[in-house]
């Protein structure tokens, strides 16, 4: 997650340059900045390394988000247990494996290394309440176009849920279209030879996750059910073209965290930084205790936690329809030939070696290829298959 300081000198300017009506190009920089820490913390019931992310906000030029090294990290809970955190790879994990138990307070407490300590409220597991379904079917959207609809289901009888969270994880099997069994190489500038190529190329598995904050609360429902359309992929979607898989995790919020979450919702679908509901700063449950002037953007939140996968194959749903992919992977023909007309040796010769084609066929001097994304999957997806993968 990625948070901007928004000034009101950006706006003034912006709103001088459009009535203005210039047509110039204008540099989005930000003009003053306040570097602000950012906490990410969800602990959950998983027996697991917990993980925590601390960053800094960012300028709008900024095209990577600062990590808060060198912090201390600890979660205390209410019986004087104490977890230390270590940095790992820009996150924060905990050295052993833990997982948080129903009735007891949770507190956060980082100290970076300028010495400033920022501390949580103390908080509590929410309700433990696992999905109970994640169920694809074939549906049309408001668009009018068909594709297959992804719900998720959840069902608390005892009406003690009411706020959640989800996100999910996606998987895909890519087969490159136009594989060869012959792979191109370049020998010489000016020669070429055939080889046998690596089948490890042909089948490659994608991944995705969402970055949408997806909530839902049931407080105006008669039930505390939950039935959320959570991912619609069109039919033409290449990635469902063969193998998918749809991990869905499901947090169980607090009211407090929720309203946190949903202010950070909000902010992120603004349609434009012009918008005259600019927020400020963003309230959490975290504190800097040391400094009472310093700011802090984030939320320890402690939520009950479930997931569930599943798998379906495009012929579960279209078993008549051509697989979609999501290049038309025509014939490129080239004239393999150097200094006369209508030669193209030096053309693709710089396409073999930038791995911009892969060979098909060719009669002659004249070689039939294709983009490569269509004859080798590794160039821009991976061949290893994920250890949970299932045909």
């Amino acid at each position: 997650m990625k948070f901007h300081i928004i000034k009101n000198t950006i706006l003034l300017t912006l709103l001088t340059i459009l009535f203005c009506g210039c047509t110039e190009t204008f540099p989005l920089v930000t003009n003053t900045y306040e570097e602000i820490i950012v906490i990410e913390a969800t602990l959950t019931n998983e027996l697991k390394n917990q993980e925590i992310k601390i960053t800094k906000t960012s300028k709008f030029e900024d095209e990577k988000v600062a990590v808060e090294s060198g912090a201390k990290v600890i979660v205390k809970d209410d019986q004087n247990n104490e977890y230390l955190f270590e940095e790992n790879s820009g996150v924060y994990k905990s050295q052993v494996a833990f997982q948080a138990a129903p009735d007891r307070k949770y507190t956060l407490e980082v100290t970076t290394k300028n010495g400033k300590i920022y501390q949580s409220s103390p908080q509590t597991l929410t309700t433990v309440n696992p999905i109970q379904s994640v169920v694809p079917a074939l549906a049309t959207n408001k668009d009018n176009e068909t594709g297959v609809q992804i719900n998720v289901n959840t069902y608390d009888p005892a009406k003690s849920s009411k706020y959640y969270r989800y996100e999910y994880e996606e998987t895909f099997k890519v087969v490159a279209p136009r594989w060869s069994t012959l792979k191109i190489i370049t020998t010489s500038p000016q020669t070429v030879a055939l080889i046998e190529n690596d089948p490890n190329t042909r089948i490659c598995y994608s991944n995705a996750k969402s970055t949408n904050i997806i909530l839902v609360n049931t407080n105006d429902q008669a039930e505390d059910r939950v039935n959320l359309p959570i991912r619609f992929i069109e039919e033409n979607n290449y990635i469902i073209g063969h193998r998918y898989s749809i991990l869905v995790k499901q947090y169980i919020e607090g009211l407090e965290a929720y309203t946190f979450h949903k202010t950070m919702r909000d902010i992120a679908s603004s349609e434009s930084i012009l918008s005259p509901k600019q927020p400020g700063l963003i309230s959490g449950n975290i504190r800097c205790i040391n400094d009472s002037s310093t700011k802090v953007i984030g939320f320890f939140d402690v939520a009950s936690y479930s997931e569930q996968r599943i798998f379906f194959n495009y012929t579960d749903f279209f078993p008549n329809k051509p697989i979609p992919y999501f290049n038309t992977c025509d014939d490129i023909m080239y004239r393999f030939c150097f200094g006369g007309e209508d030669c193209e040796g030096e053309t693709m010769i710089y396409n073999i070696n930038r791995n911009l084609n892969t060979y098909i066929t060719n009669s002659g001097i004249i070689y039939t290829m294709v983009d490569s994304v269509c004859g080798d999957c590794t160039s821009f997806s991976s061949n290893i298959k994920p250890s949970f993968w299932t045909e």
